[in-house]
């Protein structure tokens, strides 16, 4: 990986703030790492549009952030972009580009009954990469899907400090827990970046199970590509950038503050 400026950012992409559950583990590895965040709240949520719509909105937003930002490496913390539009993001941008996708290899890993089970968007659990993840790590294994979109919503709900009824949580681990063989799951992937941050609401409700989820594996990855980089010598003040209105995010600013990020932006 070519060498940048000490002050050149990591530049994480989300559709809302999901990817805050990736920045928390970036950061425990580079405290001194400059960072921006893109939320893109124009486009929230993901799960819901199609394969065609996704791939032509990421790569286009991303050229947008990277020409203004000149980062060293943009981590896309969001699974529903990265299965769907991760390749042409790669042939777009000429900077390193780190994806995230469902953690099925170390659920799978973990699991002792060999039933595990994936918690995503509708867009994520119906991608053939969810079905190539399975065959290529827990083939031998039954793999239980749940399209569970009101996790995102809770998520963003839980960052701006509001109340979440807690059947959402009850109905998302229902969809799996109910399939045949669901009597039988014991590791359940957080397949969307938002699950990570109500990860403790979910094991309230499911307290035997084990969760797993990909922020760590990012982490390693960033520190591996920046290994040689410099960073600046203190931590400095990260940048959150939103394609939504400013106004809508007065309620996230303590939660972004708690993640270092204290200016917020449009693109």
């Amino acid at each position: 990986m070519p060498h940048s400026p000490d002050d050149a950012p990591i530049l994480f992409f989300d559709s809302g703030i999901g990817g805050l559950s990736v920045l928390r583990a970036v950061k425990a590895a580079l405290p001194n790492a400059p960072i921006v965040f893109a939320a893109d709240y124009a486009g929230l949520p993901y799960g819901s549009k199609t394969e065609a719509e996704i791939s032509a909105r990421v790569p286009a937003l991303l050229g947008r952030l990277v020409e203004r930002y000149q980062p060293r490496l943009v981590t896309i913390a969001c699974n529903t972009a990265c299965t769907i539009a991760l390749a042409h993001v790669r042939a777009a941008l000429d900077v390193p580009v780190v994806g995230t996708v469902p953690a099925i290899k170390p659920a799978a890993e973990a699991s002792k009954t060999s039933v595990i089970g994936l918690l995503g968007t509708a867009a994520t659990v119906r991608q053939s990469y969810v079905d190539r993840l399975h065959a290529d790590h827990a083939a031998h294994m039954t793999l239980l899907r749940h399209a569970a979109p009101e996790l995102v919503a809770a998520a963003e709900a839980k960052m701006r400090g509001e109340a979440v009824d807690p059947s959402v949580y009850i109905r998302a681990m229902g969809g799996l827990t109910e399939q045949e063989g669901g009597d039988l799951l014991d590791v359940t992937v957080l397949g969307c970046t938002h699950f990570p941050l109500v990860e403790d609401e979910l094991r309230a409700v499911a307290p035997h199970m084990q969760f797993v989820d990909g922020a760590a594996g990012i982490a390693r990855r960033i520190s591996h590509l920046t290994r040689d980089q410099r960073w600046p010598d203190a931590q400095t003040d990260g940048i959150f950038v939103t394609t939504g209105p400013l106004d809508a995010l007065e309620s996230l600013r303590p939660a972004l503050s708690r993640f270092g990020l204290s200016q917020i932006k449009s693109l």
